[in-house]
This record gives structure tokens, sequence and C-alpha cells, in this order.
């Protein structure tokens, strides 16, 4: 028998509104176990009572071997792995299929701190029940894992995240389509943009070499979509190696609510507030700011997929 090390962490108490009539249907062909949509269903509801209370439950999975295969192959071997977990467990566990009924889940609750030996006391028992009903041999057909949720030392957004969220899985799918539409108006758009801007690209490349030394492009660490970070790209409007203090010195300002600023806003009080006559920018710089073009570099972003053309403004790393 292989088994991966407890990972999840606890039970909440089961949801047992219409859990006799998942179980109770003997006519059905896999053994009265909790069909997977119910299955499912329990996962979300106790996932979300555990992040609600903070008290968290086990999950235990009992696929078919190294390789997906469903379980309801050989039904007297189903019937005694069946009748064997329903022994070792209780009336408040909830035990039904899973994975396309490549897999028997059980969801363990109200285990108290649901430690680690809590967990390992859980598998042991199983296991244990297993062999005594099964054998070793058959047992040894079984791939079992035990996990639990919130797991506070090990976060589950890494290796489990979509175990514990069926509910995302599904979101994800039905949202996939409307993904490759938008990625493939961003692609076409900013494609045939910088084709349309190629001009208007060396026309500005050109006036910011002949106004001021330096490169024509600046670069910015930026935060993308799920945390990534990329190189953000936008056409230098500043002089190269300027003193930052002036900046800082704005900011430090603004936050103390110092009305005599040396750099105005704007002029509108409530608009965004920003250092206006900034001796900083250059004379191009300047023209491409109010008129937007320093942006147009940013088509490359989009283009490599690190930028939408309809989104969020990515943040400083």
């Amino acid at each position: 028998m292989s088994s991966r090390p407890v990972r999840l962490k606890h039970i909440t108490q089961a949801v047992n509104a219409g859990k006799e009539r998942a179980f109770s249907d003997s006519s059905l062909p896999y053994y009265g176990l909790a069909d997977e949509p119910y299955f499912t269903r329990m996962i979300i509801l106790e996932r979300k009572r555990a992040e609600r209370s903070g008290n968290p439950f086990f999950l235990m999975l009992l696929e078919g071997g190294a390789a997906p295969r469903p379980l309801n192959v050989g039904r007297e071997f189903q019937q005694l792995l069946v009748s064997a977990l329903r022994s070792c467990t209780r009336e408040t566990d909830t035990v039904g299929w899973y994975k396309g009924h490549a897999a028997i889940g059980v969801i363990f609750t109200e285990v108290g701190t649901a430690d680690q030996k809590i967990g390992a006391a859980i598998l042991a028992k199983v296991a244990r029940t297993l062999r005594d009903n099964l054998g070793l041999a058959e047992v040894d057909r079984l791939k079992i894992s035990l996990c639990r949720y919130p797991d506070e030392n090990e976060p589950i957004q890494r290796i489990d995240e979509l175990t514990f969220y069926p509910d995302l899985q599904k979101r994800n799918r039905a949202s996939k389509a409307s993904h490759v539409v938008k990625r493939a108006i961003d692609v076409i758009g900013s494609a045939l943009a910088l084709i349309l801007l190629a001009p208007v690209f060396l026309i500005v490349a050109l006036m910011i070499r002949l106004n001021s030394k330096g490169p024509v492009l600046f670069k910015q660490t930026r935060v993308g979509q799920r945390g990534i970070p990329f190189t953000f790209l936008k056409f230098r409007s500043m002089r190269v190696n300027n003193d930052h203090r002036i900046h800082k010195e704005y900011v430090s300002r603004f936050i103390s609510g110092d009305n005599g600023l040396k750099h105005s806003s704007n002029g509108n009080e409530n608009g965004v507030y920003k250092i206006t006559s900034d001796p900083r920018v250059t004379r191009v710089g300047r023209f491409l700011r109010k008129t937007s073009l320093d942006e147009i570099p940013q088509l490359f972003n989009v283009l490599k997929g690190e930028m939408s053309l309809v989104g969020p403004r990515p943040p400083l790393l």
C-alpha cells in the first residue's frame, strides 16, 4: 500500500441534509455511495465551514493504483471495500465517489485539533481495517492519500489547491472559452496596433534620442497575473540619473497634509495628485505624457501575454 504524507488538517461537522437520500438507495450500482456531485458539494461546504469556524477536516482518497482507473471494476471487491470503509468511519463522515468514479473519497469531520498524530491514526485505522477485510494483496492495489484542510504549516494554494476547490475547477472550465477569446483579441489588437503605429514608434524614438541622452525605453518590474513579475515598457520621459529626492519630499509632504507644496498638484481637489512642472521630465517627455504616447511600448507586453488591452494597471513589485 502506498500512502502520501498527511497533508490536510481537520474535520468539520458533516452536513447531513440530504445524506440519507444519497446513501439509502440500495439499487444504486455503486453500493449506495454518495454520487460525485453530492460528494463534491460536501467538500465545498466543509471547506467554507472550516474557513469560517477554523475547524479543519480530513479528506481521504482511495484510488485504483498508480494510473487512474474506475474502482467499480470487480463488483465483489468494490462491495468489500465499501463495507470495510463503512466499518471504520462514523455516521458523520461522508463517503462517496470522486474523480469520475476513479476514486472513493471520505470526508472525516469533528476530529478535535486535527494534528498530524490524529491524521496518522486515521490512516493507520483505515489501512488496518482494509487489510483485515480485503487482504494485503488487494490493499496493495490501492493508492491511499490523506490530506487536511486548512493546513497552517503547508498552505493548500500550492499542490492540493484544486482538490479542495472543485467549484473553482468548474468555474475555470466555464470561463476557458472567454479567456481564449480575450487572448485572441489581445494578440490581434496589439499586433495590428504595432504595425499601424510603427512610424509613430520610430518618430518618438528619434525625438527622445535627440532631446536627451539615455535609452529610448524605460523598463520597470511590475507584478502581473497570479503575482508573476514582468518587465514593463514605456517610452522614457525623464532624464537619466535623476535626483529622486524631489519625488520623496513631495510624497512626504503630501502625506503629512502640507498644502504649501513646492510642486503643486493638478489643481483638482478631488483628482489624482501628482507633481506638475517636474524638472526631471524632458520637454519631449511632457508631450509624450500629455498625449499618452509614452504608453505605446506596452503593446509588446500585451502581445507577450503579460498585460491585456483591457484590465487593471499592473502594480509595482
